[in-house]
């Protein structure tokens, strides 16, 4: 019995073996279809960290991005304020995408990414930006033709850069009847308070070792000052009219200039008597407000020192400084710039004190009430002029 037993066990035995070996088979040719189905295109598991941005490449409008990836597709990214936000979605050829997007006024960062990696970042530069054509100015005697509101240009009527060494008669006359300060403290002008040198006009303040007469009077001082004027050699009614003008640095109280026209007593009604025949001080610096240039307009119907009308309180020229000052005159308004800066607008231009032409003046004064000079005004003091320019 026991020789007949074992055969059949055997048989059975190697039944077993032979269906697990054929479960083994079937579960291996399983794994090996899941591994085939999930694979990347191209490639083995290993090729799916495949992802790569390359530097930007930049035309005048437009940028293009290039890059290497092992996924089918790729989304391109830009950072934002609010993150990382989807640009769009590129397309991945036999490993290879290419995108082109706009540049903007502003830099701009970007990457891409695909199945949960990232790529480095890449910054796309600006749009180049083209600086438009300089519009060349004419030139004329004065230089560089200024431009008018309507967009003309400005005709050069007067110039004087000061280039020589002494002042040109033909343009200029020095001031020596009137005086400056107060009653009890004045300087008187004279012609050697005047003098043309290094591409400037000069009118000095000085006290003087000796009381000198006032011209044209029978008082004395030791104050001595300067002025010119272009007095019967040059005027006009409306225009730009411009100077720029050093003058001395100090805090001290004491000093004061003008940049001032008159009218023309040649040509003006004689019966018009100051103010009703008016007065422009283009700029007036006093020491006691030494960050100030202040302008006044004085005529018949103007109050008188009335702020953003007929003066102004808010024209910034440092002492010390070069400064330039100007006008623009017309049949309407009158208007004063510092430095480019519109200062004061007055739109009496029709009124009967600005009617007639004025002439130019340039003076260095001594300081009056509210300004008057002290032992700590710095003397002699100098008011510089690089030049003097008028248009039509």
């Amino acid at each position: 019995m026991s020789t007949a037993v074992r055969p059949r066990q055997q048989r059975r035995v190697a039944q077993r073996w032979a269906a697990l070996v054929a479960a083994c088979g079937v579960a291996l040719s399983l794994l090996s279809s899941f591994a085939v189905a999930t694979a990347p295109p191209g490639g083995s598991a290993a090729r799916s960290s495949l992802l790569q941005l390359a530097a930007p490449v930049a035309g005048p409008t437009t940028v293009t991005l290039r890059g290497r990836a092992s996924t089918r597709a790729v989304v391109l990214q830009r950072r934002t304020d609010r993150g990382w936000q989807r640009v769009r979605r590129v397309p991945v050829r036999q490993g290879r995408f290419a995108v082109r997007m706009p540049r903007t006024d502003s830099a701009q960062r970007v990457r891409v990414q695909a199945d949960g990696q990232r790529s480095a970042v890449r910054v796309v530069p600006p749009r180049a930006t083209t600086a438009p054509a300089q519009v060349r100015a004419p030139q004329d005697a004065c230089g560089a033709r200024p431009r008018k509101a309507d967009g003309t240009y400005w005709s050069c009527t007067f110039v004087d850069d000061f280039d020589g060494t002494e002042l040109d008669p033909t343009k200029w006359v020095k001031q020596t009847i009137f005086s400056s300060g107060t009653d009890s403290t004045y300087a008187c002008y004279h012609e050697d308070n005047v003098a043309v040198a290094g591409g400037s006009l000069h009118l000095t303040l000085r006290y003087e070792e000796e009381p000198k007469p006032c011209i044209g009077s029978d008082r004395s001082t030791r104050y001595t000052a300067g002025s010119v004027m272009t007095y019967g050699l040059f005027s006009q009614q409306h225009g730009r009219f411009e100077a720029r003008i050093r003058n001395t640095a100090t805090h001290a109280p004491g000093l004061q200039e003008a940049f001032w026209l008159w009218p023309d007593e040649f040509v003006k009604d004689p019966k018009l008597m100051w103010p009703a025949a008016g007065e422009i001080d283009i700029s007036e610096t006093y020491s006691a407000w030494s960050w100030l240039s202040i302008p006044s307009l004085h005529y018949g119907a103007g109050g008188a020192g009335e702020d953003g009308v007929t003066t102004a309180w808010d024209c910034a020229a440092p002492r010390g400084a070069w400064n330039i000052y100007a006008l623009e005159w017309s049949a309407e308004k009158l208007e004063v710039f510092v430095n480019g800066r519109s200062c004061l607008v007055n739109t009496d231009g029709a009124d009967i004190a600005f009617q007639h032409p004025y002439i130019v003046a340039l003076t260095q004064l001594l300081g009056t009430t509210g300004n008057e000079p002290s032992a700590d005004t710095p003397l002699p003091a100098t008011m510089s002029v690089d030049h003097v320019r008028v248009w039509r």
